[in-house]
């Protein structure tokens, strides 16, 4: 996983489906990206809340591959970076091959645990047509997979900005995989 980089970094203070795209963003130990409509110690993606406002938020940052960006644009889908929601748009990690646990060092200082896989909803649709279906899809085993990236949280803060290296810690084993959270 050498040269592995961030390409973009985003953040909205509404909830938005979309991310402003930003020169660079900081990111807050145990809390996400400062400034962000999701940072936060308890959950703060709406449909959460609304189950359990005390469930801690393992969704504090969101990470995309900017190669699925180009698969999705190869198939004819206008999409661009932290247009799908995500915090940080990064080239050369195979995020959703992770296991959970997996530490992500993104620049000097930030360091993000990744603890799962991002559910696609129903404003994918929205955004594009047909979107939210190639998204998601059940492999030979009947489990659904999901392409819409991975979440995690801050354990340690710190700036993040595009072409930032990246650094992959992968966890002691046995390894996890990754579940929607």
């Amino acid at each position: 996983m050498t040269n592995a980089e961030v390409t973009a970094v985003g953040r909205s203070a509404t909830h938005t489906f979309g991310k402003a795209l930003q020169p660079a963003i900081r990111l807050l130990e145990g809390l996400g990206v400062e400034g962000d409509a999701h940072m936060g110690v308890t959950v703060k993606h709406r449909s959460r809340v609304a189950q359990d406002p005390t469930r801690p938020n393992l969704r504090q940052v969101h990470l995309i591959p900017a190669e699925f960006h180009d698969e999705l644009r190869a198939e004819g889908f206008s999409v661009g970076a932290c247009e799908l929601g995500e915090n940080i748009t990064t080239r050369g990690v195979d995020l959703l091959e992770l296991p959970a646990g997996t530490l992500l060092r993104l620049g000097e200082e930030a360091v993000v645990e990744v603890t799962g896989l991002r559910n696609p909803c129903g404003q994918i649709e929205g955004f594009r047509t047909g979107l939210l279906q190639r998204m998601t899809a059940l492999n030979a085993d009947g489990e659904r997979v999901r392409w819409a990236g991975v979440m995690g949280v801050v354990v340690s803060g710190g700036e993040v900005r595009p072409g930032d290296p990246i650094g992959v810690e992968l966890p002691a084993p046995p390894h996890r995989r990754l579940r929607r959270v």
